[in-house]
């Protein structure tokens, strides 16, 4: 068995760790099958799956060969398929987790010791998540206040309208009207004619009363007030950092109100998004309807969850674990789908007995690199409506009528999750919003209809050499910009910081994603022939690997220079001419490295969209390969999708996208059935 297992690396079908462990456990029992499922399970491991499930074990496709080679395999173990889970609870390595063995088996399903620990503690964390309760009438109140009708914007939208069907259709867009029949229509729309100010439209209060409306922000905001542990989870431009940004200024009011305001931290996976989580929170919190203390008592500085954990060196573990938790009552993650299931664990296990943990996601993303999808096993598990009481909770601090979304059976879990539905971002006129829709929901037709709509935020293009053309004239035309903006240098009374933010801003206003690293559409050659083709424009001197203009991307994380991975630099000549990587810190200062300072890093005029996760582009190029690849998954496109904001240009194939979108990502766990 061990000379097969050698083979299949030597063929690169499996990786030399996972040969290793099995060879680790051979030596420790000389079995085969036990020899065999070993690799199994770490080469699921590789493959993001938490567990190996023998139930879904196709002997005739054992690690991805050809039924000859699988049954090969098979009858080299001497043990039939069908008969491993008998064979394994016989082994004296393969444990029920009570006492500590190599292998755990729990219901057909073969984990690692270590990642069954995880993926319980993860469950039994989320099992004693626990209502809290708060004044409704007092959160009635605020959130009435935070949600206040925005009568302006209205009236600027309105004023103009004169058909009743145009009035119809923008009041029920700005008021989330969800009960339209059940209006008075034309005396709705006489206020609105009527109306010379934005105060006129007061009316409106009594005429489209909150129980016809439906706004999921406030539903999340309410629903999250009421829980110790909950998810708000919506795709791009569905207002997940204002929604938080409201629901911690609740929190900070009735904190506020009991006499003890919460101590508050921000965190999300990587320092990109980290970055993105400051800027936007300070954003939100300049538009917030509460006085500046509440504003001050919420943080507008967000850290890794690296950083807030507290890493040590030379070990894996962090500061704060279960003997020494966290400092804080609540804490906000953004960007959750990237956290993998040992992140999580050892997250869940910091958090102090009373806090709150607020997670933030898109449950449709790519999971996370390493193995798991938690946010999205988690939001599954939850589907199906809340419970009767918490409806009615939800329904006295809201104002809104929300019976259709009571379930008498609901799970506890089901009260922590709130998804939110409306995009704020993309209108119907957007081809990018319903391109995302469309792929998300696995909908061919829709696909097909949507690019032959002609819209302007999209444009496709094919992947044979003339497409192939047109990618590198797109990429050096958008890259020109950043590059023109160096070599004009700084303008008149300009500060070299204002100078270095116009480069960064310009640089990540456009950005080329690729579905994978090797190959003619794959980062390592594309960023290769963008260089080539940069360099035949003049566009950058090239001297060598460092050049000005040079875009880096940081792969891997250093506290001491507050580098983390996936952050992006550019190098500039400095007033000695020699060449620094400049970098924008999530506080808005630019910091300059020497090149030879950087940690692990690598040219970026193209990234990965797995790199691109939590970050957004005016503009994005996404080039997939003329021929399919298993990686190539609906989460994977419907991710390179939504990072553009206002314009996409997408290099495929027609064929190739439908292959994508009938292949969605099904990591194996068994968290969804433990919840």
């Amino acid at each position: 068995m061990l000379e097969l297992l050698k083979g299949l690396v030597q063929n690169n079908q499996i990786k030399p760790l996972d040969y290793q462990f099995a060879r680790f456990i051979y030596s420790l029992h000389n079995d085969d099958v036990l020899a065999l499922v070993s690799a199994m399970v770490s080469h699921q491991l590789g493959l993001g799956n938490v567990c190996l499930s023998l139930e879904t074990i196709d002997p005739n496709c054992l690690f991805n060969q050809n039924q000859k080679k699988s049954q090969a395999i098979i009858e080299a173990a001497q043990c039939d398929v069908c008969h491993w889970h008998e064979h394994l609870l016989k082994q004296p390595w393969v444990g029920d987790g009570c006492t500590p063995t190599p292998l755990v088996i729990e219901k057909k399903r073969l984990y690692l010791y270590r990642y069954w620990q995880y993926e319980k503690q993860v469950a039994a964390f989320l099992g004693q998540n626990s209502s809290i309760n708060v004044d409704h009438q007092a959160a009635s109140l605020i959130l009435n206040r935070l949600f206040r009708r925005d009568y302006t914007s209205i009236y600027q939208q309105c004023h103009h309208l004169e058909s009743g069907t145009d009035i119809q259709k923008a009041l029920v867009k700005w008021l989330d009207i969800e009960h339209q029949n059940s209006l008075d229509w034309s005396a709705i729309q006489q206020c609105i004619l009527n109306a010379k100010t934005s105060a006129d439209l007061s009316p409106l209060d009594k005429l489209v009363p909150d129980k016809y409306c439906l706004n999921w922000q406030k539903i999340a905001v309410a629903l999250a007030s009421t829980q110790s542990f909950s998810i708000i989870s919506g795709g791009p431009g569905t207002g997940k950092t204002t929604t938080v940004t409201k629901l911690l200024a609740l929190l900070v009011e009735l904190g506020i109100q009991s006499g003890s305001p919460p101590n508050i931290k921000l965190v999300a996976p990587t320092g990109k998004a980290s970055a993105r989580l400051t800027e936007s929170i300070g954003g939100a919190l300049n538009k917030l309807a509460c006085n500046q203390q509440v504003k001050d008592l919420i943080p507008t500085n967000a850290r890794t969850i690296h950083r807030l954990l507290g890493v040590m060196p030379y070990s894996n573990g962090f500061r704060h674990n279960n003997s020494n938790k966290l400092h804080l009552d609540i804490l906000v993650v953004d960007e959750a789908s990237m956290i993998d299931l040992p992140m999580m664990a050892r997250l869940l296990e910091a958090m102090p007995n009373n806090g709150r943990l607020i997670l933030l996601g898109d449950r449709d993303q790519l999971a996370s690199v390493e193995a798991g999808s938690v946010l999205g096993d988690i939001c599954t598990a939850a589907d199906g409506g809340y419970s009767t009481k918490q409806i009615q909770i939800m329904e006295q601090m809201t104002g809104f009528n929300l019976n259709e979304y009571s379930n008498s059976e609901a799970r506890p879990i089901n009260n922590s999750i709130c998804l939110l539905q409306k995009s704020y971002r993309f209108d119907a006129l957007s081809g990018i919003g319903l391109l995302a829709n469309a792929i998300n929901t696995g909908n061919q037709k829709a696909i097909t209809r949507t690019l032959s709509l002609n819209f302007k935020d999209i444009d496709i293009h094919p992947t044979d050499s003339y497409g192939y053309h047109q990618l590198l004239k797109l990429c050096t035309t958008e890259y020109q910009r950043f590059l023109a903006i160096i070599k004009t240098g700084i303008i008149g009374t300009e500060s070299e910081t204002i100078w270095h933010k116009k480069i960064l801003q310009t640089f990540h206003s456009f950005q080329l994603l690729c579905a994978l690293r090797e190959g003619q559409f794959g980062v390592n050659c594309l960023n290769e022939v963008i260089r080539l083709a940069l360099s035949k424009a003049n566009l950058i001197d090239e001297a060598g690997l460092w050049y000005r203009g040079r875009p880096v991307l940081i792969t891997k994380n250093d506290h001491d220079l507050n580098l983390y991975n996936g952050d992006i630099g550019i190098a500039l000549n400095n007033n000695d001419s020699r060449l620094r990587v400049i970098f924008e810190l999530p506080d808005g200062s630019i910091k300059q490295f020497l090149p030879s300072r950087l940690p692990e890093h690598e040219t970026v005029f193209a990234m990965t969209i797995h790199k691109s996760q939590g970050s957004e582009f005016e503009h994005a190029a996404i080039a997939l390969p003329n021929q399919f690849n298993p990686m190539i998954t609906r989460e994977l496109v419907y991710t390179g999708i939504t990072r553009a904001k206002k314009k996409l240009d997408l290099f495929c194939s027609a064929d190739l996208l439908n292959k994508a979108i009938k292949t969605p990502t099904q990591r194996i766990s068994g968290l969804k059935e433990r919840l």
